[in-house]
């Protein structure tokens, strides 16, 4: 995904994001690079440029929690993108050893299949489809297939009819990916996706350069189903226990508003249950 580090990368994204102006710095002149510079960095945290410039370049690899949180506040980033922060200075023996696991439990899938009025599916590190009930299904009918959030909001032509706010979809839906990688940057899967969304699609690949991290918001969602029209949603998303990798992904209607109305007739729609496929993102497509 990169010929430099996690960390250097992420480091680099979060520097060139931010102006002179931004931290309380004077900008004099035509500047070489984009954001701030190096030891400008080094300069707000604290640090040597030089200790500064190794860990942007991979040779330091154990920062102290105060160093990490000195780059930080420097670096102004919120919380999650700290939390990120932390997790990609991890040694690979300090990682969950069961991030990509793609069973769904049989509770789970029951539980979710005995929810008719209300859509729920399960999501992968990756953002694959792991799992959803027959009126999830129903409700992303008018896509290709339901496999994977990301490639049906960037690859398949029913995403910008469906996603009615595509923008904010799409940076959701990659600013989640990079939070999953941070958790394991080896993911085999997580490489896979982005490789092949990256070269598909040159939007998902210029939001990936940026290195935004956002775990799922509980905002509210405007969709259009082309059989039932506008969507207005509430939706909640739940870390699985046992299964830390997977979220439970559950949409709600107002009661006796049209889109609960328009659940109606989807669930009328659903006719079996039915697995999401996990593969890889087909390029051929």
């Amino acid at each position: 995904m990169s010929n430099g580090t996690p960390l250097g990368d992420f480091l680099r994204a979060r520097r060139e994001a931010l102006k002179p102006h931004d931290v309380g710095l004077p900008e004099h002149g035509r500047r070489r690079v984009p954001g701030l510079r190096r030891e400008e960095v080094a300069l707000l945290a604290g640090v040597s440029s030089d200790y500064y410039i190794r860990l942007e370049q991979g040779r330091e690899n154990s920062p102290s929690s105060q160093v990490l949180d000195a780059v930080a506040q420097a670096l102004k980033l919120d919380a999650e993108s700290t939390d990120h922060l932390n997790r990609l200075c991890l040694a690979a023996s300090q990682r969950p050893h069961d991030w990509g696991g793609t069973d769904v439990s049989p509770q789970l899938l029951q539980l979710m299949e005995g929810w008719d009025h209300t859509p729920a599916f399960v999501v992968g590190p990756a953002l694959d489809i792991m799992a959803g009930n027959s009126l999830a299904t129903a409700l992303h009918s008018g896509f290709d297939q339901f496999d994977n959030l990301a490639r049906m909001v960037f690859v398949d032509p029913a995403g910008r009819d469906f996603y009615q706010e595509w923008e904010r979809a799409a940076h959701s839906c990659v600013a989640e990916i990079r939070a999953a990688y941070g958790h394991d940057p080896e993911s085999a899967r997580i490489a896979e996706v982005v490789a092949e969304l990256s070269a598909r699609s040159p939007e998902f690949a210029a939001l990936w350069q940026l290195h935004d991290v956002k775990g799922k918001s509980q905002e509210g969602k405007h969709l259009k189903h082309p059989q039932v029209g506008d969507l207005h949603i509430k939706f909640a998303a739940f870390t699985v226990n046992g299964a830390p990798h997977q979220q439970l992904v559950v949409y709600q209607a107002e009661p006796a508003s049209p889109t609960a109305t328009a659940f109606e007739t989807l669930r009328a729609m659903a006719t079996r249950p039915k697995r999401a496929r996990t593969g890889a993102v087909d390029a051929s497509r």
